[in-house]
């Protein structure tokens, strides 16, 4: 590092307009940082005769730069070490004079732009090049020969362009000092070569779709550090036993979706002990698991579907031994065999999804999937199976996807619990099954059932997933607890009539906690009105299920509807740290954003009251319907709840002090009243951001399929993530799509959105419904300003005022949205 020189760091902040000309040709700055920010316009070419200039790292990442970079520009960097310039809008070919003008580059990072053409071959000339990093934009070409001369380069990445030809096995050899080789999402062609075995340094392996064929070289075991191999959806071939895995001991993901590998599964694979990701699905394998498997105690995911395994019991009691699994998919096998009942498939307690679908497999439900506690996802779809549903799988409160649809299934779908929460989608295909659920009655074998009101399919789901939004609220009420303050007063008296209806609480007269409403709503509910109103909780009046709890819906006397989240008490989050925000987010009330009434304790447990939301979530109008005209969404109710909903965003990101990231907007989160006024709800993941920061650092959370991608890259949870979600919320309601389109490979929506568009094929994403009504053109502006919502880089995405701005021009009537009953077609 010269001496005397200046480090200028401005990243993170909210600069706007073009980089000054001052600091690109300053003699005094050698270290240059304005990342992030909301810089735009083309860069200023230097001219050559400008003489050297000390800057020895250049970062203008994530701004809105666009335009060719300037030639004369790099001419005059000849101590330029690091250049980062990925998230912005930048045009043309990647500079071919890089490294002859700065000889001493070690890095270039040109991430995310809109660069076109080939790989220029002088990049080979960076003899002192560590790092190429190009992925995500419009290359094509082939590999230039020339590049294989930077023999310094440790990570080679140019993911998801449109390069082309063949890895040379000749002059991959070059590349020895390779940590890092990421070329997948290309249209490279041919076999791995050999010689990748000479890359004794490689950790990360990134082949995938692409259109790479042939079998797996067994020098790939040289590469005894390699910790990820990705090589789903190519067209590799052969046994896999040539590749000797007990070499591989630091190997954490093994990737081979998509392929049309055959044999059995290796037994040096069970070697790996450190494997967290094991994905085989959609090959030709076939056999059985061995018990070795079970050594794989890291193992989280685990993928063996469309393949042709054997032997369903033996498998199971294999896999139970891994104790750590979270996702275990391994249907479209065992063809004609029993799902086996045997109760001692007691293990995976961790299991989240689980999906044994299409295996023709007969037999009943076995009762040991009751006990899979933290099961959220389950699938036992187009088998054989017969016999009732099992009550207890109502045991299941964590349960949000389920789908036994297409089996032999027979008599009432069990009352008053999680099962009542799902659509009849999730039960279709069994022609014996019967109850509300599915309009069908059960004659004489029906079990006590809930009026059609109580099940309303809108109402199930829409307040299981907003119910979550008041348990932050109720951490300041734990927060008072703890510091010896009391917020519950009121009379401990007790008469006859409230002991029996309330056996199971302690001072059931005792008055709720109202949440104060600018409306100077003071009236006061005692906990007893609630006991009654529910029929002491009684599961006739269960409504939904969320993350910490039951859902009930309540009647009070005077015909108000409400709905009453129970929290169980080892269920219900206690982190005391949380009580700033929690305070903060019990001010934040805005018409559209779910109403909370109060809350109190009782006991061992928390009670959460909400407004009830009669028309359920977003999410089960888009994904959920009955394919009716009752059901269905037009496009003027879409693009009022999208108002709605930003009204709601708009409100949390620019008035409330502090701000506050939402962190899970979704569609399931977007709530639905009696006139479809649209709720953002479920504040169970935000966290404030205070004046002076643009942004928090925390864990990553949320849902998939709406997580921004720069939260998995560093969790740095902004404003502009939020919008990112939104903007999935918008492709949702323009397309009528999920925000990942198929589970088994994790496409997101997107994603193909965004390749649609580059094919000029933008009308053909439009929900097929909402064509040929005459809003075309309105859906077309509003797909943009998605698009732009759901950029790559931060800073290109609009705020939520403007999306709102935007959507008001659209229709004016939207600002009065809230006032108009919007009716049913």
């Amino acid at each position: 590092m010269l001496s005397g020189l200046l480090r200028l760091n401005l990243s993170h902040n909210l600069l706007s307009g073009g980089l000054p000309l001052e600091l690109m040709s300053s003699n005094s700055i050698n270290v240059l940082d304005v990342s992030f920010n909301r810089l735009n316009g083309n860069l200023h070419e230097l001219p050559s005769s400008t003489p050297s200039r000390p800057l020895q790292v250049l970062n203008i990442s994530g701004n809105l730069f666009t335009g060719e970079f300037p030639s004369g520009t790099w001419e005059v960097m000849s101590s330029l070490v690091s250049l980062n310039a990925s998230n912005n809008s930048f045009t043309g070919q990647i500079p071919s004079h890089l490294c002859s003008s700065s000889p001493v580059l070690a890095m270039i990072a040109l991430c995310y732009n809109q660069l076109s053409g080939s790989i220029p071959p002088a990049l080979g000339n960076c003899s002192m090049l560590k790092v190429l990093k190009a992925g995500h934009n419009t290359l094509s070409g082939p590999l230039p020969d020339e590049l294989f001369n930077a023999t310094s380069l440790e990570y080679l990445s140019f993911p998801d362009n449109g390069l082309q030809g063949i890895l040379d096995g000749g002059r991959l050899i070059n590349l020895r000092n390779l940590v890092n080789l990421d070329l997948g999402g290309n249209r490279l062609n041919g076999k791995i070569p050999d010689s990748i075995g000479q890359l004794k340094r490689l950790e990360e392996l990134h082949l995938d779709h692409n259109n790479m064929s042939g079998e797996l070289p067994s020098t790939l075991s040289n590469c005894t550090n390699l910790i990820t191999i990705d090589l789903k959806g190519n067209s590799f071939s052969g046994e896999l036993q040539k590749v000797n895995f007990f070499k591989l001991p630091n190997l954490k993901t093994l990737d081979l979706l998509y392929n049309s590998f055959t044999g059995t599964v290796p037994e040096s694979i069970y070697s790996c002990s450190k494997l967290v990701a094991l994905r085989l699905s959609a090959n030709n394998l076939h056999g059985q698991l061995s018990p070795r498997i079970g050594n794989l105690k890291s193992l989280v995911f685990l993928s063996l579907a469309f393949n042709n395994f054997t032997n369903i019991t033996s498998t199971l009691q294999i896999l139970k031994n891994c104790r750590n699994l979270t996702s275990l998919l391994i249907g479209t096998n065992f063809k004609g065999e029993v799902m086996p009942e045997d109760e001692t498939i007691d293990g995976f307690q961790n299991l989240q999804v689980l999906s044994i679908s299409n295996c023709s497999l007969s037999g009943k439900i076995p009762l040991w999937l009751s006990n899979l506690k933290n099961l959220q996802v389950l699938d036992l779809s187009s088998n054989h199976l017969t016999g009732a549903i099992p009550s207890a799988l109502n045991n299941l409160h964590f349960l949000s996807a389920l789908n036994i649809s297409y089996n032999n299934l027979e008599g009432p779908i069990p009352n008053g619990g999680q099962l009542s929460t799902f659509s009849n989608s999730s039960f279709e295909g069994n022609p014996k099954l019967c109850g509300p659920i599915l309009l069908r009655s059960c004659g004489s074998v029906e079990a006590p059932t809930i009026s059609t009101t109580q099940l309303s399919r809108k109402a199930v789901l829409g307040i299981a997933f907003g119910a979550f939004f008041g348990v932050v609220l109720l951490l300041l009420l734990v927060y008072f607890l703890i510091s010896g303050k009391s917020l519950i007063t009121g009379s401990k008296t007790h008469n006859n009539e409230d002991v029996e209806a309330s056996s199971h609480l302690s001072d059931s007269e005792q008055s709720l906690v109202i949440v104060p409403r600018g409306n100077g709503e003071t009236n006061k509910l005692k906990f007893v009105d609630i006991v009654k109103a529910t029929n002491n909780f009684h599961q006739e009046n269960i409504i939904g299920c969320g993350g910490c709890g039951l859902v009930y819906k309540a009647t009070l006397p005077d015909g108000t509807k409400l709905a009453i989240k129970k929290l169980n008490g080892e269920m219900w989050p206690m982190e005391r740290e949380f009580a700033a925000e929690v305070e903060a987010l019990s001010m934040a009330q805005h018409e559209n954003l779910v109403p909370l009434w109060g809350y109190c304790i009782q006991g061992d447990s928390g009670f959460l009251i909400y407004s009830y939301m009669e028309n359920g979530s977003l999410d089960d109008w888009l994904h959920n319907s009955d394919d009716n005209a009752n059901s269905f969404l037009n496009w003027p109710m879409r693009l009022r709840i999208a108002h709605g909903a930003s009204m709601g965003l708009s409100y949390i990101h620019g008035v409330c002090k502090p701000y506050i990231v939402h962190r899970d907007i979704k569609s399931s989160n977007i709530l639905l009243d009696k006139k479809f006024k649209a709720y953002v709800a479920d504040f169970g993941l935000s966290r404030l951001v205070h004046a002076n920061k643009t942004h928090v650092t925390t864990e990553l959370v949320g849902t998939l399929g709406y997580i921004p991608p720069e939260y998995g890259q560093g969790w740095v949870a902004t404003l502009r993530g939020d919008i990112y979600s939104f903007g999935i919320v918008l492709l949702e309601l323009l397309t009528g799509r999920r925000p990942v389109l198929t589970l088994s490979s994790s496409k997101e929506l997107a994603k193909w959105v965004q390749e649609m568009k580059s094919e000029g094929k933008q009308i053909d994403v439009l929900d097929p419904a909402l064509r040929g009504t005459g809003h075309e053109e309105q859906m077309l502006k509003v797909l943009e300003v998605a698009c732009k919502c759901v950029n790559h880089n931060p800073c290109m995405r609009p705020t939520i005022q403007e999306v709102v701005s935007f959507l008001d021009s659209l229709d004016p009537s939207l600002q009065m949205q809230n006032s108009v009953e919007i009716e049913r077609i």
